[in-house]
């Protein structure tokens, strides 16, 4: 269909605010929970407590704020005059009327947030689509729904951001014992249900710093610390100061 040929913008690659590393792990305990943790290598790449060299900001810039990173799959959509036009999952192209071998449950999640009124009638939109069928559909949803990117911006904004000093010691910290969902816990609320979901990790982002034709976001995950493993896998030699320049990596899109 004429839509299958069209390309919208692919999400921009969003870095970690920390130089990452890579550490080997115990191989007979990798292939025990390896699988479960989602690593194809026997090892991990995890943060040092080294800054990221131009991501200065998320740390001395007062108008950074951290918002809740949901944990789903990135969608974005074109709508014209109140008309759905264009649907990608990063680079690929969904197709609506594909209902047969289709991916319905991207369509469901999309009428979900259109009847949340989540969506303009005009414009290009990136969002997230969480729900039963994605990453084990921690937020306990009983239908997908569509995030707009820009409503997480407004609504799951961290607080408790601002009262702390931004060092690696306090994020790691915060994301192992307190950095629950907002989302979940705001839904929970609604339902009266009292337990609380972690959130997979936080996006830094600056609206001046975007204004202005910088760099403005950043990403931390609670997978990209230590202890998030530890439990079930030996880490060999992790060092939070950091290994050699020379064996240090940047972040990738995952």
């Amino acid at each position: 269909m004429e839509e299958e040929i069209r390309q919208l913008s692919d999400f921009p690659k969003v870095q970690c605010p920390f130089i990452r590393q890579t550490f080997a792990v115990d191989k007979d305990l990798f292939k025990k929970f390896g699988s479960a943790l989602q690593l194809k290598k026997p090892e991990v790449y995890l943060v040092v407590n080294i800054v990221n060299p131009g991501f200065e900001w998320v740390f001395d810039d007062p108008d950074t704020i951290a918002v809740e990173k949901f944990d789903g799959t990135n969608i974005k959509i074109k709508m014209e005059k109140g008309r759905l036009v264009a649907i990608q999952n990063r680079l690929n192209v969904i197709d609506p009327l594909q209902l047969v071998k289709g991916k319905t449950f991207i369509m469901e999640g999309i009428h979900q947030a259109a009847a949340k009124e989540y969506i303009m009638p005009d414009g290009e939109y990136a969002g997230e689509l969480i729900g039963p069928k994605l990453q084990g559909n921690p937020y306990k949803l009983d239908h997908h729904v569509w995030y707009p990117f820009e409503r997480a911006i407004n609504d799951m904004t961290y607080r408790s951001f601002l009262e702390h000093e931004r060092t690696l010691s306090n994020f790691d910290t915060w994301f192992k014992d307190h950095l629950h969902s907002r989302f979940y816990t705001k839904r929970a609320a609604k339902l009266g249900l009292t337990d609380k979901v972690f959130a997979e990790g936080v996006i830094f982002y600056n609206r001046r710093r975007k204004a202005e034709g910088k760099s403005y976001m950043a990403k931390l995950r609670r997978n990209m610390f230590p202890w998030y493993y530890a439990d079930k896998i030996t880490i060999l030699n992790y060092d939070q100061k950091g290994l050699k320049a020379d064996q240090t990596k940047q972040d990738d899109l995952d």
